[in-house]
């Protein structure tokens, strides 16, 4: 009697059947439909014992991977598959930077794509998606250092410096400096240091808008009596925005857009000032002026710049003057 021919593949002592490798992908692929990604790797893992797998199940595998969080195995399906050289070469790419991002390998994701921006080697579709990857890395490298320095400063933060008679002892520059400091900082432990610092006749305008600024984003719920431009207000920097979230400001930026519009040159100056000054006057704002009058004042304080004759509200005029003395601190 002849032996019928053999059915089967041996593969290290284990028979597999024919078949066998298609249904165990075929099952993968259905877990994936599912978004059951850890169960679907597990029929990918099965079913890559017994053959080294195409780009097309590589890149199923490697995708399912990185959806299980599984980075490092990602990592290594996605270098096998670069190797061999996909047709879909650039989408393994993504997904391979991708991937080295949340391994926090930033350095390398940087270098990558300089690389393959420097040699023109990415399609012309393909250049904005790796140029917006480019720039989230560079963003969360820049958190990373910010945190880095947060953590410095957090531990040089010396209480004593910021208590009133000390902190007014440095220059304006000095003071500005140390504020700017701050930002990068939890300035709870010194909140009462800074109310002095805020509430004193002897501290120049433009610092108590830093100190405020940086209350305000840090949601310091307290009270503090501002006093500048021989006015005085009790405000919660909490429940204030920032200076060019007020209302005026919007209104000012409103008017000389729309009055400048054919003169971008002269409305770029314009805003500049606006929002320079408006940090100065935080939170009184343009006092008691009209917001239409300071908008025109301020055009005109542009032109005469620009070497332009203008006729202009004296009075406005000379509050604008003092403002960019007062701002020159910036």
């Amino acid at each position: 009697m002849k032996n019928k021919k053999s059915s089967y593949t041996a593969y290290e002592n284990v028979v597999v059947f024919p078949g066998t490798v298609e249904r165990l992908i075929s099952e993968a692929q259905k877990y994936i439909k599912k978004n059951q990604f850890e169960t679907a790797n597990q029929y990918f893992e099965e079913a890559l014992k017994y053959t080294d797998g195409d780009e097309y199940v590589l890149s199923l595998y490697a995708y399912s991977l990185y959806e299980a969080k599984s980075y490092l195995k990602a990592k290594e399906v996605c270098e096998k598959l670069l190797n061999i050289g996909p047709t879909m070469y650039f989408e393994v790419m993504e997904l391979y930077l991708t991937v080295c991002m949340q391994l926090k390998e930033y350095k390398k994701v940087e270098k990558i794509i300089t690389s393959l921006l420097e040699e023109e080697a990415i399609p012309t579709d393909k250049i904005d998606q790796f140029n917006r990857l480019k720039e989230l890395n560079a963003n969360i490298i820049e958190k990373m250092n910010k945190q880095d320095d947060f953590t410095m400063i957090v531990k040089q933060l010396e209480p004593e410096l910021y208590e009133l008679d000390a902190f007014l002892s440095f220059s304006h520059a000095e003071q500005v400096n140390k504020l700017h400091e701050l930002s990068l900082a939890n300035i709870r432990p010194i909140i009462v240091h800074l109310k002095n610092i805020v509430e004193s006749h002897r501290t120049h305008p433009f610092v108590k808008s830093l100190i405020l600024i940086l209350m305000n984003e840090q949601n310091i719920d307290i009270e503090l009596k501002i006093r500048k431009f021989d006015r005085m207000i009790v405000v919660n920097p909490s429940k204030i925005g920032l200076p060019t979230e007020l209302s005026q400001y919007k209104m000012i930026s409103n008017i000389v857009s729309k009055k400048l519009q054919q003169e971008p040159s002269v409305l770029d100056m314009v805003e500049y000032l606006i929002a320079k000054h408006a940090i100065v006057t935080y939170p009184f704002e343009w006092l008691d002026f009209q917001s239409n009058e300071v908008a025109e004042c301020y055009i005109d304080f542009v032109y005469q710049l620009f070497g332009q004759d203008s006729e202009f509200n004296q009075e406005i005029y000379q509050f604008i003057q003092e403002l960019e003395k007062l701002s020159e601190l910036q």
